[in-house]
């Protein structure tokens, strides 16, 4: 049972770091550094972007979420605005 169970969680895990995470976000922003320290101390991957220097990616942000103030998350294609624990738990298995 608890090989099982081991099984279990490794395959939770191996989904867990195929889900790409995008975030959208600027130096300024502290909501975006408390989002960034948060995602690192559950052990997620992200790709930050800069949409202070890169505007084609803010266009791509406003595109996505219809935001154009940030922290916006893409979850392999679910966007969150802002930081919304509770459903960036959800979308990343975050107990």
């Amino acid at each position: 049972m608890q090989e099982q169970a081991q099984h279990h969680l490794q395959l939770i895990a191996e989904v867990n770091q195929n889900i790409m995470v995008k975030l959208y976000s600027t130096p300024t922003c502290a909501y975006c550094k408390t989002l960034k320290e948060y995602l690192k101390k559950n052990g997620k991957e992200f790709e930050d972007i800069d949409v202070s220097k890169d505007e084609k990616k803010l266009q791509e942000m406003i595109k996505n979420s219809g935001q154009m103030g940030v922290p916006v998350l893409d979850i392999d294609g679910d966007i969150v605005t802002g930081f919304d624990k509770v459903k960036i738990d959800k979308l990343l298995n975050i107990a």
